[in-house]
C-alpha cells in the first residue's frame, strides 16, 4: 500500500500535537514531509509550545510545505482563526484537507471553503473528535434503525476543568467561549442524528467570581419537531472531564454513556435499557462493552486516508458539515438562528 505524502499547517491548536503523534503511529499509511509553525500568528490560542511531538520532522515555511513534490495531503491545526484561510490555500493546491474544528466564526467562508471542496472532489475532513468514537457510532447505528423508537430527549455535556485561569483566557477571547469550542463537537454528533432544528437557544455564562467575563458556563437548547436536546460546556466544573456525558431518551428505550470516551485501560462501555426487544438485545438493561481505547485519532485519520485513496466515501457530507456550523454559530450566540 502506498504511502500518503501529507503536512501539518500549523501547531497552535488544542488537538495539534497529539493528533500528529497518532499519525506518526500510522507508518504504514503516511509520510510526513514537513510542519509548518504558526505561532507568529496573533488568531487566540491556548497551546503550541510543547514541540516534543514534531521531533525529528522538517520545519518547512507554508509556501515549502505546499510545493513538496507529490504533496498529497495536509492537516490544518491551526488556532481556530486561521483555519478557514489556510485550508482555503489548500484547497487551492488540489490536496486533501483534514481541518480541524469548529472553523473560525465566518458562515459564507466556511460554506465556500466545505462547497468548493466537494464540487472538485477534494477529499475533506472535518476534525470533530467524536466522529469515530465506537460508542457514539453505535448510538447512531440504533437511533437511524429506529431501535430506540422516537427519540424525545437528548442531554450532553463537555465541561471539564482544566487549564486553569489560563484557559478563562483564553475562552474569553473567543467569540462564543466554551460553546463554540467545546460543544461543537457534541453538535456535531446531534445533528447526525437529528437534522435541522427548528430553533437553537444560546445561553453564555460566566462562572463565579472570574476576573473578566469568559463565556465558560454555558447551556444550548436544540429544538426540533417532536424532542429537545440540551448541550452543556463548562470549563469550572471540578472532574467534569471524566464525567462528560451522553444520554438519549426514546420511546423504546434509553442510552447512557459517561465518560464519552477513556483512554485509561478500562472497558468503554454503554448502557442501554429497552421497553421492547431489538436485533440482538432483549427487553431489559445492558452493558455494552467496547474494548480498550488507546486512540482517539487514529480511525479518523485512517478514514481520510481510505477518502484520499478512493477506496471509501466521506461519512458526513459538505451539507452536514454546513450544518453544524451554522448551529454551532447559533449555540455559541455568534449569530441568530435562521429557521
Amino acid at each position: 500500500m502506498r504511502k500518503i505524502k501529507v503536512g501539518q499547517i500549523g501547531i497552535t491548536h488544542e488537538h495539534a500535537a497529539v493528533k500528529m503523534a497518532s499519525m506518526r503511529r500510522l507508518t504504514d499509511s503516511f509520510e510526513i514531509v514537513g510542519v509548518v509553525d504558526d505561532r507568529h500568528s496573533s488568531a487566540p490560542r491556548f497551546i503550541g509550545n510543547d514541540l516534543q511531538a514534531y521531533a525529528g520532522l522538517p520545519w518547512l515555511t507554508e509556501r515549502e510545505l505546499l510545493e513538496v513534490e507529490g504533496l498529497q495531503a495536509v492537516m490544518v491545526e491551526t488556532a481556530n482563526g486561521d483555519l478557514v484561510p489556510t485550508a482555503l490555500r489548500c484547497m487551492e493546491r488540489g490536496v486533501a484537507i483534514h481541518m480541524d474544528k469548529p472553523g473560525g466564526t465566518d458562515l459564507a467562508l466556511f460554506k465556500e471553503l466545505r462547497q468548493n471542496c466537494e464540487a472538485r472532489a477534494i477529499p475533506f475532513q472535518m476534525g470533530y473528535m467524536f466522529r469515530n468514537n465506537p460508542a457514539l457510532m453505535w448510538i447512531r447505528k440504533a437511533v437511524k434503525a429506529g431501535w430506540l423508537g422516537p427519540v424525545f430527549k437528548i442531554e450532553a455535556d463537555m465541561n471539564h476543568d482544566y487549564g486553569g485561569d489560563a484557559y478563562q483566557e483564553y475562552i474569553g477571547a473567543l467569540e462564543g467561549g466554551v460553546m463554540f469550542n467545546l460543544g461543537c463537537h457534541l453538535i456535531d454528533f446531534i445533528v447526525a442524528l437529528m437534522g435541522r432544528p427548528v430553533s437553537v437557544v444560546p445561553f453564555l455564562k460566566s462562572a463565579p467570581e472570574e476576573r473578566s467575563t469568559p463565556a465558560n458556563n454555558c447551556l444550548a437548547v436544540l429544538e426540533y419537531a417532536a424532542a429537545l436536546a440540551t448541550v452543556s460546556a463548562s470549563s469550572r466544573v471540578v472532574g467534569g472531564l471524566p464525567r462528560r456525558g451522553l444520554k438519549i431518551d426514546g420511546l423504546n428505550g434509553s442510552v447512557k454513556l459517561a465518560p464519552l470516551e477513556r483512554f485509561d485501560g478500562q472497558p468503554f462501555r454503554l448502557n442501554l435499557e429497552l421497553k421492547k426487544a431489538i436485533p440482538g438485545y432483549n427487553a431489559g438493561v445492558h452493558t455494552l462493552d467496547f474494548g480498550i481505547t488507546t486512540d482517539r485519532y487514529a480511525a479518523q485519520l485512517l478514514e481520510w486516508a481510505a477518502e484520499i485513496r478512493g477506496d471509501a466515501k466521506p461519512q458526513l457530507s459538505a451539507m452536514h458539515d454546513t450544518l453544524v456550523y451554522e448551529v454551532v454559530l447559533a449555540a455559541a450566540g455568534v449569530l441568530p438562528w435562521q429557521k
